[in-house]
């Protein structure tokens, strides 16, 4: 459906985007992650015809459009801030796209009609924009950017502006959407939640290039580097050294599977500590173990569970989920054990040249 290849995009010195390499399926959903000014919104201004590339050929469904007008390019891009006409109505706002196409007064009525309808805002043709919450912006906008039926849909930070509460709405909506309308989504974002949610596949977008591509869930349980791991907030690392399959880190004994030996980085992901709610640690048999005995520092409620910080004996403070109840207090001491299944091994962070010691991005 869309094919990039060698895509570099300059500012002066800056390469906004380089040498990128990006394909994506016919109705897929592809997620760009990645830190703000890492490329993700200049990707989406190239592909649409707003930016010239410096190198590079941009194709979508088998036509060469890189040097394209905009208006003949056949995609649609919703910006983060709606950029809705304000003086106009909802209908009008939405039929902004097919008059642009020429389409005949009864079949853009029956399309402003129909895109409202999958965005579940049947009726509203002649309320004011104005009028409407973040939320009923937000699909106008989307259903804006669906009425002239572009092969290929591109939304930049699309849930960027709304509260928790529609966002969260919205996530659950949208995939629906995407499917009915049998669209294929490209969405920048920087939040990792949004991007594992929507997507059919998400890139990690690093100094304007990909570091790692893959599913949503293979790419939570297996970041594969450093950077990764920490954008999408798996922040518990520690160094090993691998020998023989089993990593010797200041937790103890890890095993590790077809690594080589030699100096390692670990990540921990969410479900790698949990409390040993049988025996507490002081004058217990398995806290004779120093690297999972520690002593409860904070307690932090995060929604659907409590989160306790633990100073470790042997050093290290680590973050651990409680899933049930309140807790233990600040000052207990505790037991933490370790599931080795929830232990990755990831490529440390070389720094910003885009290569982050990940290799060649995933496919």
């Amino acid at each position: 459906m869309l094919h990039i290849e060698g895509l570099t995009v300059s500012y002066g010195p800056l390469r906004a985007v380089d040498d990128l390499d990006l394909h994506a399926e016919d109705g897929e959903v592809l997620s760009v992650l990645g830190p703000s000014g890492c490329g993700k919104s200049t990707l989406l201004r190239a592909i649409a015809g707003l930016v010239r590339p410096s190198t590079g050929r941009i194709v979508l469904e088998g036509r060469d459009i890189t040097r394209l007008r905009p208006d003949r390019r056949d995609v649609g891009l919703m910006f983060q801030d709606h950029a809705l006409f304000p003086h106009r109505s909802v209908g009008d706002n939405v039929a902004f796209g097919p008059r642009m196409q020429g389409l005949a007064r009864h079949a853009i009525t029956e399309r402003v009609a129909e895109v409202l309808r999958l965005v579940d805002l049947d009726g509203t043709q002649q309320r004011a924009v104005t009028e409407l919450s973040g939320g009923e912006q937000q699909r106008v906008a989307l259903a804006r950017a669906l009425a002239p039926r572009p092969r290929l849909l591109m939304l930049d930070e699309p849930l960027g502006s709304l509260d928790r509460v529609l966002r969260d709405r919205l996530l659950d909506e949208l995939p629906e959407v995407f499917r009915a309308a049998g669209i294929t989504v490209l969405s920048v974002t920087h939040d990792q939640q949004e991007a594992l949610a929507v997507a059919d596949r998400v890139a990690v977008m690093r100094a304007g290039r990909f570091v790692r591509q893959d599913l949503p869930h293979r790419l939570w349980r297996d970041p594969g580097s450093e950077f990764v791991a920490r954008f999408l907030g798996l922040e518990q690392l520690l160094d090993a050294e691998v020998a023989g399959g089993v990593a010797t880190t200041v937790l103890g004994e890890i095993p590790v599977e077809d690594q080589p030996d030699g100096p390692a980085r670990l990540v921990l992901l969410p479900d790698a500590l949990h409390l040993d709610d049988n025996e507490s640690a002081p004058g217990s048999r398995r806290a004779a173990v120093p690297a999972l005995a520690g002593t409860v520092t904070a307690r932090r409620f995060a929604g659907d569970h409590v989160r306790i910080e633990v100073d470790c004996d042997a050093g290290p403070r680590l973050g651990v989920p409680v899933w049930r109840g309140a807790g233990p207090d600040p000052g207990t001491r505790v037991v933490l054990r370790l599931d080795a299944r929830a232990v990755r091994v990831v490529s440390p962070d070389l720094g910003t040249d885009g290569t982050d010691g990940a290799g060649p991005a995933r496919p």
